[in-house]
């Protein structure tokens, strides 16, 4: 039986040789799902060719302007935010207008969450994404790099 050399093996990532850049990405504008699945994708480090699924080894993303981000067709009026208090009768609906007027960032973060794995996994990775309503963030000390998506 032959034996393989070390560069015909797959890589398999460490969380400690993870590489992370920070970038920083201006949602005005944008459509609102193209823009959740490529913050998503970025986030699991799917761009990376030493992606691992097990790992997380993606980047860490600022968005700015969440406020002005847009939505096609009749979303505006019909898509609905849903949340159970887990008592009977504890579900609450929220339309995305009221969504957009109280807590504009919550749209966002809401469309990338679905988008990552269910597990304590996908948790990590969506503490490595913040969120800005305005065109403001307090993580300049980061030194984040500009991401055109």
């Amino acid at each position: 039986m032959p034996v393989l050399s070390k560069q015909h093996k797959t890589p398999s990532l460490k969380k400690e040789q993870a590489q992370k850049v920070w970038y920083v990405v201006d949602a005005e504008g944008k459509t609102l799902g193209r823009l959740a699945s490529q913050i998503a994708h970025r986030l699991r480090g799917k761009h990376k060719t030493t992606f691992t699924p097990h790992v997380d080894c993606g980047d860490n993303i600022i968005v700015i302007n969440a406020a002005k981000i847009s939505v096609t067709g009749n979303k505006e009026t019909q898509k609905n935010y849903f949340h159970h208090s887990r008592y009977p009768g504890g579900m609450t609906t929220t339309p995305l207008q009221s969504m957009r007027e109280k807590h504009p960032e919550r749209i966002l973060v809401e469309a990338v969450k679905g988008m990552l794995p269910k597990s304590k996994l996908g948790t990590k990775m969506l503490n490595h994404f913040r969120v800005f309503s305005g065109s403001e963030h307090d993580l300049a000390s980061q030194k984040p790099l500009k991401l055109e998506l």
